[in-house]
């Protein structure tokens, strides 16, 4: 049975960010043979976006500010690939990447596939002062050749849920699933004892709540602050409800 991970971002923000805003969030269901998957929302609360250049040319999420840079700005979705080929054919001299608002996904196989894309194209990513990556979108700032964090910047992460209701500590720690994410981190440069620590991490708070990281954490995990990330240093932000954005469909075949 295809497995679905659902994950959220949280309508709480840090202290700092409480001026954001919340557009809609849509739940929809469907069922496709005898799979059951239950899609979490196409459109999370989003952020109050900081001030970028307007973008000359826009492939799904992705906005062109000029011939070296684009941004991320808003879900990614099973068309992003496909979007993110599309604008490096159009635009093939792109070397670095600003997430700026990122919620996360709705198809985290396309998700990873993505990241790997950036990795391949040797493409830097970067968080800008304001920025907010949360959710699947964690992955895809991993994903950079290089990656770089302004103080200012955000991120969130929280314990994927599967169908049955069912989140990460429900399953054995050698169960295949687990896997899928710390393979994925190791091909991002992280050691094999890094990957898991930092999966752990991101799986240390409920699905419906949000553990919060500052540019610093983030850093400290990347290996470029001066302190390394840890439980004393990420912002916990209460159990509560919160829309949701989806992990979809992780380990099906194309893996």
């Amino acid at each position: 049975m295809t497995l679905v991970l659902a994950m959220f971002a949280c309508v709480a923000a840090p202290a700092a960010a409480q001026n954001y805003v919340v557009i809609e969030t849509i739940v929809e269901e469907w069922v496709v043979e005898e799979w059951v998957e239950v899609g979490a929302s196409r459109a999370t609360p989003f952020h109050a976006a900081p001030a970028m250049p307007e973008a000359v040319a826009s492939y799904g999420a992705f906005r062109v500010l000029d011939d070296r840079t684009a941004a991320l700005v808003g879900v990614t979705g099973t068309a992003s690939p496909a979007n993110f080929a599309a604008m490096l054919e159009d635009y093939p001299h792109l070397s670095t990447l600003r997430l700026v608002e990122c919620p996360g996904t709705d198809d985290d196989v396309a998700n990873l596939e993505l990241g790997r894309m950036i990795r391949g194209a040797g493409i830097a990513t970067h968080v800008p002062a304001g920025g907010s990556v949360r959710s699947g979108a964690v992955e895809l700032f991993l994903s950079g050749a290089s990656r770089s964090v302004d103080d200012g910047a955000e991120f969130a992460v929280h314990s994927w849920m599967d169908d049955l209701g069912r989140e990460a500590d429900d399953y054995a720690a050698n169960a295949p699933i687990h896997a899928e994410y710390v393979g994925f981190y190791q091909e991002m440069g992280f050691s094999a004892e890094d990957a898991r620590a930092f999966y752990d991490m991101t799986n240390s708070v409920p699905h419906d709540s949000a553990r919060w990281l500052t540019a610093q954490d983030m850093r400290g995990w990347i290996g470029q602050g001066d302190e390394a990330a840890g439980a004393d240093a990420a912002v916990q932000v209460p159990n509560v409800a919160a829309p949701r954005i989806a992990y979809l469909d992780l380990g099906a075949p194309t893996f």
